[in-house]
């Protein structure tokens, strides 16, 4: 089965953003930032009453104030600066090999992929898990990357998203 797809800056942000989304580490660190940052807050706020021997009620409440908005906004934080350091890493070095056109054949042993800069071939039993989003499907070969399939350029997804299935070692 042969496909051939454009993969776009677009897709490979997409991806980043979905795998960040989907890890339980990286959701493990944008909660601890998330709700660990305004305690520390609190703790300023106690310290400042403190020092300035004023109410710890007077203190805290700007405090409290800055560490819901903190708590409320920082999540969207988080992800715009991961889309904004995958745009420069994207950008800084010379990604033919990602970004652009690709044919992908798939075999009963595992897949060539090629594009413009040379081709890999990967066996199927190097690959992990098949994961989709609304827009692409992602074959990870490894913890943290993938094989981005846009779905926008494929005739039957639902065909190959059964093919694949049928080929990894864990499904």
């Amino acid at each position: 089965m042969e496909i051939k797809y454009n993969l776009t800056e677009k897709d490979y942000l997409n991806f980043n953003l979905f795998h960040v989304k989907n890890s339980a580490s990286a959701t493990r660190s944008l909660n601890l930032q998330r709700y660990v940052t305004p305690l520390v807050y609190l703790i300023f706020a106690y310290i400042f009453s403190s020092i300035a021997d004023i109410p710890f009620l007077y203190a805290a409440i700007p405090f409290l104030i800055v560490g819901i908005l903190w708590a409320v906004f920082y999540s969207k934080y988080f992800y715009y600066t991961i889309s904004r350091q995958t745009k420069k890493m994207i950008r800084e070095g010379k990604n033919e090999g990602i970004i652009g056109e690709h044919t992908m054949n798939m075999t009963e042993e595992g897949i060539v992929d090629t594009n413009p800069n040379g081709e890999t071939k990967v066996n199927w039993s190097g690959f992990i898990k098949l994961v989709e989003d609304e827009s692409s499907l992602y074959l990870y070969n490894s913890a943290v990357s993938a094989y981005i399939i846009p779905k926008r350029d494929l005739a039957n997804v639902e065909e190959i998203r059964q093919f694949i299935k049928s080929k990894l070692p864990n499904e």
